[in-house]
């Protein structure tokens, strides 16, 4: 288990070049003393210099909400694992279920970007996860190895060691609902679990984090559970009152582990 949990805030498509200033700074006023936690915020692109600016001197890391596998050429509209080291990013999501869904990215894209990011110095954070249908099948499980087998394959020990996976429901992402933390604790089990089949006892340490409608009032009850370390937040990043108190409720319920 991480000393400390994680917390993102992923953006998406929001925030102007302004907004994303704005809410960075407030992020910062209301984030002072919170040395308990990691945070990181993803900005969209257009935003991540001047965010990269007005986070100098703070904890706070930055990240990107995507990437191309390869470092340069004719790919009109990329950005690559370079250009986002380049500009100060220390992470990048990758396999995000809107990407899969509306771009076509697939489990063999999100191993290629992974590597990408590898090579480049970032810290990838794979996103997994079923629909609701697949849930409703009982297919949970089936899904989400045949994600980690392929968005992991060739990776070494020492690589996972650098990616964090994420769990996110595709049902429970921006549908206000929320896999119960025992549904969530479940699923965060099984993934430890084949990560431990495949690379060892010591793959059990690594960083697992849920993501879909996270909130302030289930913050708390989601990350006592003892194989949830972290949260990717979604809409309620784009406030700093509300992404704060799941920050201080993740602290809260990190300390709490069952």
């Amino acid at each position: 288990m991480k000393e400390k949990p994680f917390v993102a805030g992923n953006w998406k498509m929001n925030k102007t070049v302004k907004e994303a200033v704005e809410l960075v700074n407030a992020l910062r006023k209301e984030s002072n003393n919170l040395d308990e936690v990691e945070i990181s915020v993803f900005p969209p692109y257009t935003a991540l210099s001047e965010v990269r600016r007005a986070l100098e001197g703070s904890p706070i890391q930055l990240g990107a909400q995507n990437l191309f596998w390869e470092e340069k050429g004719a790919y009109t509209g990329e950005i690559s694992a370079l250009m986002l080291s380049d500009l100060g990013c220390k992470y990048v999501i990758i396999g995000h279920s809107e990407r899969r869904e509306n771009f076509a990215e697939t489990d063999f894209t999100a191993n290629k970007k992974i590597k990408a990011a590898l090579r480049n110095r970032l810290i990838p954070i794979l996103c997994v996860g079923e629909s609701l249908e697949e849930r409703k099948k009982e297919e949970t499980t089936k899904k989400i190895e045949n994600q980690i087998k392929v968005g992991l394959e060739g990776i070494s020990k020492e690589e996972l060691s650098r990616i964090i996976i994420a769990y996110e429901p595709i049902w429970a992402i921006g549908t206000g609902l929320t896999a119960t933390p025992e549904q969530a604790q479940q699923v965060h089990y099984f993934i430890k679990e084949k990560l431990k089949e495949k690379y060892g006892n010591e793959a059990r340490s690594y960083a697992i984090i849920y993501g879909g409608s996270v909130k302030p009032e289930n913050t708390f009850s989601l990350l006592r559970e003892r194989d949830i370390e972290g949260a990717l937040v979604g809409g309620a990043s784009l406030e700093a009152k509300s992404f704060v108190e799941i920050i201080k409720e993740a602290i809260r319920g990190y300390k709490d582990k069952k």
